[in-house]
């Protein structure tokens, strides 16, 4: 016997719904799952990136020869001027800090330093984006412990609004390498630059912990 035609377009409406619902289903089922797995990776990640307080601190330890190292401490000695030398003696060109770190008046830092480091002995150094830290933050750690250094690179109010990860990326950059590789005439940093990298990226997995407070001044003779 057959059904009026009106009766099949009944059915067939359902189970259209049906498919619809089914398909809608089984693609927000899939999504969740995807979701599922990303949390968990990340959650494995942070896993392997636990705090570890002595790990973190005994990092920041280890870089601190490099951070006193007249390749670094030029930049960061006390004055509104870079210095120069092993010896660290004032700039012989009477550089000034300026109000962008760059210098001041027509005696920039561009003025001489290019974004590499000149052929011959004592010439012009030079890296990409040359200059000093800001008046603002001058990330100034002469005579600064080891606690009072570390803490200085976490305060956004003292290091020019950075994170951690963003002073991390800076150790990073070709001007922050460049003590690797000052040009002839000048020592380079010596611990290794792969060694040095490897345990700034420790202290931030590791939490930033810094070391116990207690620690002496560092003076760096002039």
């Amino acid at each position: 016997m057959f059904r009026p035609l009106s009766r099949i377009k009944r059915l067939r409406i359902p189970r259209r719904k049906f498919s619809t619902v089914a398909t809608g289903t089984a693609a927000v089922f899939g999504f969740v799952c995807c979701l599922l797995l990303h949390v968990a990776a990340q959650g494995n990640e942070g896993q392997n990136n636990e705090r570890d307080d002595a790990a973190a601190a005994a990092a920041f330890e280890t870089i601190i020869p490099v951070l006193h190292h007249p390749r670094c401490m030029n930049c960061h000695l006390t004055g509104d001027f870079p210095r120069q030398g092993d010896d660290s003696h004032r700039h012989t060109m009477q550089v000034l800090r300026g109000p962008d770190g760059d210098g001041a008046l027509a005696v920039k830092c561009s003025t001489c330093q290019q974004d590499h480091n000149l052929d011959g002995l004592h010439v012009p150094p030079g890296a990409p984006d040359w200059h000093l830290p800001s008046p603002a933050a001058p990330m100034i750690w002469e005579g600064l412990g080891d606690h009072q250094l570390c803490e200085l690179f976490k305060d956004p109010k003292q290091n020019g609004n950075r994170t951690v990860g963003q002073i991390v990326e800076h150790m990073s950059t070709p001007l922050a390498l460049w003590g690797w590789n000052p040009g002839d005439g000048r020592t380079p940093v010596p611990m290794p630059e792969a060694q040095f990298l490897a345990k700034v990226k420790e202290w931030a997995a590791k939490g930033a912990a810094c070391p116990a407070e207690g620690n002496g001044p560092q003076p760096h003779e002039k």
